[in-house]
């Protein structure tokens, strides 16, 4: 950890120093978490949270009235939540962030989300979409109406997802209006509301004004409730295109969602045109990395999920290199793309319609799951199985799949091996590097 000389270094150098730190090693959050006897200083690296420093309790106080007041927060109040922003240039690093301060028992809490735009930015083929479902996405998004929903937990790149399309989209015969809370990223060309609750100005509100304003494509930041959802879907079938996010994980649950949100069924058969599911795996650091026999476990997954034997895959140098953080660096999505097809809009019209069915009929119509497209980026060596085995609940997964008739029931010389036990083998991972395009030929 950094140690600073607090009576010798002012506060002011001591935060510029951190937010500059952070944001010149890739963190997307910092957090200055109160001790009994001191703040604790973490920033968060491709994922992880790490200690950086610790700054006695002494000068607690004085460090995040100074965070308040770069961020614009009312510096006298520390018994409520505040919530700012920074928008300048720190020791020669331009930033923007979103400040969230708590109330906790041992005092102010604060967490720097650090904004990064360069990848929405490079566009959606830096995403680490495979060739298929880049396929599905360009053609979803050229669709004149219809709903496209990104669906993910917190923090799982929704958002770099949803501005990348909008990147592509934003033209000038085309009007794009997005309702966001907050507005995350600034686009030229674009007409973008902040969301205001306390005055009244919330997502349904705006959705009713903006569908007078003569709109092409519509961003709702975050669809949360009934209201926000039927407007969404009754704004894609009169002549809109609509992009949101849902806080659901895979397609399944968010068509259930919204159906649980009391959506019309006729209306969603009608407005739904696809869902994109994703998750955020650490990337495997290339210059360090290593090949290591597959387990028992691994090989059964591998065999099922993708039909293949599979000897060897790339693992995690947990020893790291001078390129990487414990041997991995960065972050790729795992995705899931389901395009709606004829055959699931009929049946979301139907009332008697049980999960089971739908689940067959989703995970029968080519769509590539998330743990499909997470192995072969393990098999091209982009991630670990590990990686996938914590982001994605791999034996429930499996359970779906196969009851679904997504996936056959792998009968071999290894049968005996069940998809549940051996998982102290998952532990001993890593990947070969074949090329994903030719994978994806064979799904």
């Amino acid at each position: 950890m950094v140690t600073y000389d607090m009576t010798k270094t002012p506060v002011v150098n001591v935060v510029d120093d951190i937010l500059a730190y952070a944001a010149k090693n890739g963190a997307s959050d910092i957090h200055f978490d109160p001790r009994d006897d001191a703040l604790l200083v973490r920033i968060r690296v491709d994922g992880d949270l790490r200690d950086y420093t610790k700054i006695p309790k002494v000068y607690e106080r004085n460090l995040i009235t100074r965070i308040k007041l770069l961020s614009n927060m009312n510096i006298t109040e520390s018994r409520l939540p505040q919530d700012g922003s920074i928008k300048a240039v720190i020791k020669g690093v331009a930033m923007e962030t979103r400040v969230s301060t708590l109330p906790t028992n041992e005092g102010e809490k604060c967490v720097i989300r650090i904004l990064d735009y360069s990848r929405s930015l490079s566009g959606l083929e830096t995403l680490g979409f495979n060739d298929e479902n880049f396929e599905k996405l360009s053609k979803m998004i050229m669709e004149p109406n219809g709903i496209i929903l990104v669906t993910g937990a917190t923090g799982s790149g929704k958002s770099t997802t949803v501005y990348s399309i909008l990147q592509v989209l934003n033209k000038t015969e085309t009007n794009i209006i997005t309702v966001e809370d907050p507005i995350e990223m600034n686009i030229e060309g674009l007409n973008q509301v902040q969301v205001n609750s306390e005055i009244g100005l919330d997502f349904a509100t705006v959705l009713r004004s903006i569908l007078r304003q003569d709109p092409n494509v519509i961003l709702i930041g975050e669809i949360r409730d009934s209201e926000t959802a039927k407007i969404a879907v009754r704004a894609s079938i009169t002549g809109h295109l609509v992009l949101s996010t849902v806080h659901t994980n895979n397609s399944l649950s968010t068509i259930e969602r919204l159906l649980d949100m009391n959506v019309e069924r006729y209306l969603l058969a009608s407005a739904l045109t696809g869902i994109i599911s994703q998750r955020l795996a650490k990337m495997l650091c290339p210059h360090c990395r290593k090949k290591e026999k597959t387990t028992a476990y691994q090989k059964k997954i591998f065999k099922t999920a993708l039909h293949k034997e599979v000897e060897e895959i790339y693992a995690v140098n947990k020893d790291g290199c001078e390129h990487c953080n414990g041997g991995y660096h960065d972050r790729i999505a795992i995705q899931e793309v389901l395009v709606i097809n004829d055959e699931i809009r009929n049946a979301l019209n139907r009332e008697d319609l049980d999960k089971e069915e739908l689940e067959k009929m989703v995970y029968t119509s080519k769509v590539i799951t998330l743990l499909q497209d997470g192995l072969y980026k393990v098999l091209d060596g982009i991630t670990s199985f590990d990686e996938i085995y914590r982001i994605i609940d791999i034996d429930d997964d499996l359970d779906v799949q196969i009851k679904a008739g997504a996936y056959d029931v792998i009968e071999d010389e290894d049968s005996s091996l069940p998809i549940k036990e051996e998982k102290k083998d998952k532990e001993e991972n890593g990947t070969s590097l074949p090329s994903l395009k030719e994978k994806l030929k064979d799904v």
